[in-house]
């Protein structure tokens, strides 16, 4: 008997471990659905600051941390410039930092003089006219892990039925939700220096070969070649800062700051949010894109960042 009633305690033991495991999980997120919308943008123009990286994603565990440790009030946000499942993950480039401020709030001189003082640089993102979002639960560290193999998929499914032109993609870690963004308009100007500096690099030995000249020495080079970020109107210094939020039209940083692997290219040929329904209203008053819009034309990667503890932030 005694044995039988060992092995009896192992079983429920064992069953109840089971069943704590997945309440866990559901309530870490597993069971919850991924809506993805375009429309509004879920935060204003923001003040970041930040550190870049390029290598592994699941390497940003440390950048989160560190950010986190100079503030742990902030909220946390990561905002990503390759498709890992098309870029080396050597290659792969990242910005991770904290949100210093949101909207007409300008971050204080000592916030920001504290950041610095640990190697952060502080940049400005603006607040897109229309976006393509949707949310998930931060409720535990498993959340984030969930996160990145339900919502991205989605978000890729979403943007490649109506051939969107929708990058780079942002993670907002705010509260109990992670919000996930995608500018459909002024995405140049989520391009931090470091990664328009990769792009020049890697697009000045493409460009010298392209050039060819001819037997009398003239250079044959089309006018309408690749021209190099330089060319545009005006200086990015100034562009987050001066241009009103909610500009829907798409200039030369739109389009020039994307690597031929980047989150755009499922929307390289594609269409932007201007040929959309438009239905509704947003949460900032812009009006919101009908998620059942019909398609205009005709599985995404697994992460794994280590990202900060849901106390850190």
């Amino acid at each position: 008997m005694s044995d039988l009633l060992l092995l009896g305690l192992i079983g429920g033991l064992t069953l109840l471990l089971l069943l704590t495991l997945l309440a866990f999980a559901g309530y870490s997120g597993l069971l919850a659905g991924v809506a993805v919308s375009a429309g509004s943008p879920p935060i204003r123009n923001v003040t970041v600051a930040y550190k870049f990286h390029m290598g592994p994603y699941s390497e940003t565990g440390r950048l989160f941390t560190e950010s986190c440790s100079v503030s742990p009030k902030l909220r946390s946000i990561a905002v990503y410039y390759d498709n890992p499942h098309m870029v080396p993950p050597e290659k792969c480039r990242c910005a991770v930092g904290s949100i210093l401020s949101e909207g007409e709030e300008s971050p204080s001189p000592e916030l920001i003089q504290l950041y610095q003082k640990f190697g952060f640089k502080v940049f400005s993102f603006p607040a897109p006219s229309h976006v393509v979002t949707t949310t998930f639960p931060y409720t535990s560290t498993l959340s984030i892990w969930l996160a990145t193999r339900r919502v991205h998929p989605a978000l890729d499914a979403y943007i490649k039925e109506r051939k969107l032109c929708a990058h780079p993609r942002l993670e907002i870690y705010q509260q109990d939700q992670i919000y996930f963004m995608c500018p459909l308009a002024r995405q140049g100007d989520f391009y931090v220096p470091e990664v328009k500096e990769t792009e020049r690099k890697s697009r000045g030995p493409a460009e010298a070969s392209d050039t060819q000249m001819d037997g009398t020495g003239a250079d044959t080079m089309s006018d309408t070649s690749s021209v190099s970020l330089d060319v545009g109107p005006g200086s990015r210094e100034t562009s987050a800062a001066t241009l009103s939020p909610g500009v829907s039209s798409r200039g030369w940083d739109d389009g020039d700051t994307r690597s031929e692997h980047s989150y755009g290219e499922s929307g390289a040929s594609g269409s932007s949010f201007e040929e959309l329904d438009l239905e509704g209203e947003g949460p900032l008053g812009e009006p919101r894109l009908s998620p059942e819009a019909e398609p205009l034309g005709a599985s995404k990667w697994p992460r794994e960042p280590i990202t900060p503890e849901k106390g850190e932030e």
